[in-house]
């Protein structure tokens, strides 16, 4: 019962260290250039699978950023649940990727992640889109390597941690 507690522990402080970096205030210029953070650890998060990143937790997840950046409720939530049903569905092949196509795999994600926001900002009424709001999916793509080593790092530190 213990061990089942503790297995937690590293997706839990992951997203709280995610949600911190969505909502640590930027200067105008780099807050195009801010990844998608929390996508990128429930993507780590799914393609490991052992950890409860699931369709649910993307969804809380979603919706409570959603209420802290104060954008239209849902908007976070449809992306991150359709990201995590895609990296499900595929994981099996995109876990066994070489890290470069896994940056790839990563990029097609956060950029259809920006499809949806952009649908959705379409039917909000938003008409103006700059080119900087297609940068943070390359940004994304380009820090993945490196998320993707510190995060297993904590969860090998996890799993000795178990033992």
């Amino acid at each position: 019962m213990n061990r089942r507690r503790d297995s937690h522990w590293p997706l839990t402080l992951s997203l709280i260290c995610g949600v911190a970096l969505m909502l640590f205030p930027l200067p105008a210029a780099l807050e195009v250039l801010r990844p998608y953070f929390i996508a990128l650890i429930l993507v780590y998060w799914t393609i490991e699978g052992s950890f409860g990143a699931s369709l649910g937790v993307a969804f809380l997840i979603g919706l409570f950023l959603d209420v802290a950046t104060a954008s239209l409720l849902g908007q976070h939530a449809l992306g991150l649940v359709i990201m995590i049903y895609l990296v499900e569905r595929f994981r099996s092949r995109i876990r066994f990727f070489p890290m470069w196509q896994q940056s790839l795999a990563v990029l097609a994600l956060l950029i259809n992640e920006r499809f949806i926001l952009l649908w959705i900002l379409l039917f909000q009424g938003t008409r103006t889109f700059d080119w900087n709001f297609w940068l943070a999916p390359f940004v994304g793509a380009l820090i993945w390597p490196w998320l993707f080593l510190l995060m297993d790092w904590v969860r090998r530190v996890a799993r000795s941690r178990a033992k």
